[in-house]
C-alpha cells in the first residue's frame, strides 16, 4: 500500500470516529461555557442514537437518500428536548450539576431500550440501518494530486460539517455578544446581572445547545459506526466527548482538535495494521489504547486546565 492510500485510511477513519465526539465536546462547551456542568452528555447521545435510529428504520422508504440527514437532526432535536431535564434541574431547582447529569446517564440507556423493546417486539436491539451516513468521494477535490487522495476520497462528509460547524461555534462564542453573554454568565453571573443579562436564559440556552449538539453526536454514532441502536451504541463516548472538552480548555477549536485525536485513537483496532510498527501489536492492547489515553489526558490535564470561574456554582439572584 503506497503513502497516499496509507494516509487516506487513516484520516478517513480517524474522522469518521471523531465525528460524534466533535459535536458532543461542542456542546459540553457551551454548557460549561454558561456555568452549568454537563456530564450528561453520555445520555444526551444515546437518547440522539435512539431518535435517529427510529427515525430512519421508520422513513427511509419515503425520504430516500434524505433519511440520514434528516434522522441526523432529529437525534439534534431528541437530544435538546431531553436536555430540558438538565436545564430546569440545575437552573431552576438548583440541582447539584454532576448528580443531575448522572442521573440522565443512568435514565437514558434504560427508556431508550426499554423503547426499543416496545417497537420491536421485545428485542433490545434495533433492525440494522441500510441507509447510514457513510463515507463519499468529492467530486472534483478528489481529482487534485495527493491532497485529493488523502482529505477527499472515501471521506466523512459528516466530519467535515462538524470541522465547519466548531468553527461557527468559536466564532459565535468569542466574535458575537451573544457569545460574550453567555460567557460572562459562566464567569461572574452576578456581575453579568447587574448588567441586565438574564442569567438564568442564558444558562437555559447553554445546556439546550448542549443537548441539542450531543443528540448530533449521537445520531452521528448511530447512522455512521453502529448502523443501529442498542445498549452498547453509546458506551463512554460521551465522557471521551468530556475529556476532550477539558483537554481543549473550554474552546470550540480545541475541543476539536481534542476530539480528532480521540478519533485516532478509537480507529487504531482499524488502522493499526496500516501504520508501520504497530501490525504486530496484539489488537486487544487497540481496543483498550481509547480508553486508557482518556484517563491519562485526564490525569495529565484536569488540574492544569482551568475552566469558567463559575462553573457548577448555582446562581440565586438577589433582590
Amino acid at each position: 500500500m503506497n503513502l497516499s492510500t496509507t494516509l487516506m485510511t487513516i484520516l478517513s477513519t480517524t474522522l469518521v470516529y471523531a465525528a460524534p465526539l466533535i459535536f458532543t465536546s461542542l456542546g459540553g462547551t457551551f454548557s460549561e461555557r454558561s456555568g452549568i456542568v454537563n456530564v450528561g452528555l453520555e445520555g444526551m447521545m444515546v437518547v440522539g442514537a435512539f431518535s435517529s435510529s427510529i427515525f430512519t428504520l421508520s422513513f427511509a422508504n419515503a425520504l430516500g437518500d434524505a433519511a440520514p440527514w434528516v434522522s441526523f437532526l432529529v437525534g439534534g432535536a431528541f437530544g435538546c428536548l431531553f436536555s430540558v431535564l438538565h436545564a430546569v434541574a440545575t437552573v431552576s431547582f438548583r440541582a447539584d450539576h454532576i448528580i443531575s447529569g448522572t442521573v440522565l446517564n443512568m435514565l437514558a440507556p434504560a427508556l431508550c431500550v426499554f423503547l426499543t423493546r416496545i417497537f420491536y417486539d421485545g428485542k433490545g436491539q434495533t433492525p440494522e440501518i441500510s441507509q447510514g451516513l457513510g463515507t463519499v468521494t468529492v467530486p472534483g477535490l478528489s481529482k487534485i494530486p495527493f491532497i485529493g487522495k488523502v482529505f477527499f476520497t472515501q471521506t466523512s462528509m459528516v466530519a467535515w460539517a462538524a470541522i465547519v460547524v466548531a468553527i461557527v461555534c468559536w466564532y459565535v462564542l468569542y466574535r458575537t455578544g451573544f457569545g460574550l453573554r453567555l460567557r460572562s454568565v459562566g464567569e461572574n453571573p452576578a456581575a453579568a446581572d447587574t448588567l441586565g443579562i438574564n442569567v438564568y436564559r442564558y444558562r437555559y440556552l447553554g445546556v439546550l445547545i448542549s443537548g441539542f449538539l450531543g443528540g448530533l453526536g449521537g445520531a452521528v454514532m448511530a447512522q455512521s459506526i453502529t448502523l443501529s441502536f442498542s445498549i452498547s451504541t453509546i458506551s463512554g463516548q460521551g465522557f471521551m466527548a468530556l475529556a476532550a472538552m477539558i483537554f481543549g480548555k473550554w474552546n470550540p477549536l480545541g475541543a476539536m482538535g481534542a476530539a480528532v485525536f480521540f478519533g485516532l485513537a478509537q480507529s487504531l483496532p482499524i488502522i493499526g495494521a496500516y501504520i508501520p510498527g504497530l501490525s504486530g501489536i496484539n489488537s486487544v492492547w487497540f481496543q483498550v489504547a481509547p480508553y486508557l489515553i482518556t484517563i491519562i489526558v485526564l490525569v495529565l490535564f484536569l488540574g492544569k486546565s482551568v475552566g469558567p470561574a463559575a462553573d457548577g456554582e448555582n446562581y440565586i439572584k438577589s433582590k
